[in-house]
């Protein structure tokens, strides 16, 4: 199905909605039916029927439909956060005794669930360099269910080799899933590859205008059906159908800020690669970037994310570049309409709170719809400070 379609059309049945070009938001927890018959039918099949908001909403379907036909999958799951549908994805594929392996530098919460919530209920884990396919292999263990990916990763952009991994996982028997987020099915389409589950922080891209909190879940009907009677149904971690209607909004410009984002973003990585306050660059299609060539077999975009390390000895002049900028917003997440910079000396020295691991020289930044030209001569009057 052309994207066009799957983006202004698919699942926009407008002669049941007075012919409107948007689709109405159905406001409703709650859905009737005329006879006893019906309400059977519909409680045989709660995944196809309306009942209950917390089970099908006919606005969160249509989002429904259009991401899984993005991401070439059979069915999709929408939830309250990216850090939920990863909690429900992994929470499905294990069970007390299982082990998890899951690749190094994920994000923040999918470490926190795999490190301090799911061992309370026996379920093991173990971290690897994603960069390394032997390395993955090794790890698997008899009890492993599940292969957790995320490439690129958000801060230092490892990637993964996808068909490699799909490759093992299948010799094993085990399940791959993998966080999407960086670089939206406009750019990657893991399925394709042969992984299994997808998961999205649809906070990011697939919103795009930093209003709206939606993780999402793509993959087979059976898994699908399976999580939604399952994880779905009894945690009710839901998204409004408001907010549904927000991300449908997001998605009729996706491509067109996908590619914006994208080439700007190459204008301003190509301007700090080269440097001499930049001491070096984190960014999948750059030449420089060691996974290149990878990255372009299985990308076709990057997006507006990479990081840099700066080339200082000193916190305070990494503070004084930070206050020196003006266009760019101090903020974690990304993929809305604007620029946003996370410079990792902002971690450092927190009452009551341990310094990370990451260098504090190490900034990651966002290039977002703002003119590139415009955030480059920010940067440079900010990198003199250095």
């Amino acid at each position: 199905m052309h994207e066009s379609k799957i983006l202004n059309h698919l699942g926009e049945n407008r002669e049941e909605y007075f012919n409107a070009v948007s689709p109405p938001i159905i406001q409703s927890s709650n859905f009737v039916f005329h006879n006893l018959d019906d309400f059977r039918k519909a409680f045989s099949d709660e995944k196809k029927h309306s009942i209950y908001t917390r089970g099908n909403n006919p606005t969160v379907k249509i989002l429904r439909q259009k991401l899984a036909a993005l991401e070439k999958a059979e069915d999709c799951l929408v939830f309250g956060s990216g850090s939920g549908a990863i909690a429900m994805a992994i929470m499905s594929q294990v069970h007390q005794g299982a082990h998890v392996v899951c690749v190094q530098n994920s994000y923040s919460w999918t470490f926190n669930l795999l490190t301090e919530y799911l061992p309370k209920f026996g379920v093991e884990h173990t971290f690897v360099d994603g960069k390394s396919l032997e390395a993955i292999e090794n790890a698997i263990q008899p009890n492993t269910t599940l292969l957790f990916l995320e490439s690129p990763t958000s801060i230092l952009l490892d990637i993964q080799d996808l068909k490699g991994c799909a490759a093992i996982a299948k010799k094993h028997g085990i399940v791959t899933a993998i966080d999407n987020s960086y670089s939206s099915p406009i750019f990657q389409r893991p399925i394709e590859h042969g992984i299994d589950i997808v998961i999205h922080s649809g906070t990011k891209y697939l919103n795009g205008h930093s209003d709206v909190v939606v993780g999402v879940v793509c993959s087979s009907k059976e898994i699908i059906t399976k999580m939604f009677y399952h994880e779905f149904m009894t945690l009710g971690g839901i998204i409004s159908p408001t907010d549904a209607a927000l991300v449908i909004r997001g998605l009729r410009t996706l491509p067109l800020r996908m590619k914006q984002s994208d080439e700007s973003c190459k204008k301003v990585v190509k301007y700090l690669e080269n440097h001499p306050k930049v001491q070096s660059l984190n960014y999948p299609l750059s030449p420089s970037f060691p996974q290149y060539d990878l990255a372009q077999q299985q990308m076709s975009g990057a997006g507006g994310l990479f990081s840099v390390y700066l080339n200082t000895d000193s916190i305070e002049k990494v503070e004084a570049f930070f206050h020196k900028l003006n266009h760019f917003l101090l903020a974690v997440s990304w993929g809305g309409h604007e620029s946003l910079i996370l410079p990792f000396c902002a971690f450092y020295n927190i009452p009551g709170k341990k310094d990370p691991e990451k260098p504090w020289n190490l900034v990651r930044i966002y290039i977002g719809l703002e003119d590139p030209d415009w955030l480059i001569k920010d940067l440079e009057q900010a990198l003199e400070v250095l």
